[in-house]
């Protein structure tokens, strides 16, 4: 497959650097060639007639291991970036406010974060795995299924408001917020507990 000019631009880009590197003389000692790559720069330049391409294979050696190195720290830099944004989300999801599952289509539970299993007063391993239909009186249900089918078939975002727990003071309203990711093959829930299913229209 031909490079795209995109590509050509970035090996160039590369390549340049590089060049700046070894001109500069900056850490040379960083580099070294193998030893195959040394016998036959040595018996090349052991030639007059050849020593002229012997030199410009160094040349073409250092430049690329060079490149090398220029990759390889930008390939590490790479990584620490990623891992600092897998641990900033990782902290965002599990320490946020309002209750975060990944359901499918039916309303189980494939994953959680710590605020959706204390809504349900459940520890978070219970949680998933689990139909969150089990979690809601059979009063509060409905909503719930009817919300789950409504967004699995249209793809667009959409609420309800459903009651937990059996009744009389124990009795608690929790607001869902369900939508489907590009992928479409899970459900997004939040939550989070509201006064009554009053306020909400």
């Amino acid at each position: 497959m031909p490079a795209t000019t995109n590509e050509l631009g970035v090996y160039a880009q590369l390549r340049h650097k590089a060049e700046a590197q070894l001109q500069a003389g900056a850490s040379a000692s960083r580099w070294s060639l193998g030893v195959d790559a040394l016998r036959l720069l040595h018996r090349l330049s052991s030639n007059p007639d050849n020593a002229e391409d012997a030199l410009k294979l160094l040349h073409e050696l250092q430049v690329h291991q060079v490149e090398l190195d220029l990759q390889n720290e930008a390939i590490a830099s790479n990584e620490q970036t990623l891992a600092e944004n897998l641990s900033l989300y990782r902290t965002l999801y599990n320490s946020a406010p309002i209750g975060y599952l990944l359901v499918d289509f039916e309303g189980n539970v494939i994953q959680s974060n710590h605020t959706a299993a204390e809504l349900f007063c459940v520890g978070r391993d219970d949680l998933e795995g689990r139909s969150i239909a089990t979690l809601l009186p059979p009063q509060g249900r409905p909503a719930l299924h009817n919300l789950l089918q409504r967004v699995a078939q249209s793809g667009v975002r959409d609420g309800c408001i459903a009651k937990i727990g059996d009744g009389g003071q124990d009795a608690r309203h929790l607001h869902f917020l369900a939508s489907m990711p590009p992928q479409g093959e899970h459900l997004l829930l939040a939550c989070c507990e509201c006064a009554s299913a009053d306020n909400f229209g």
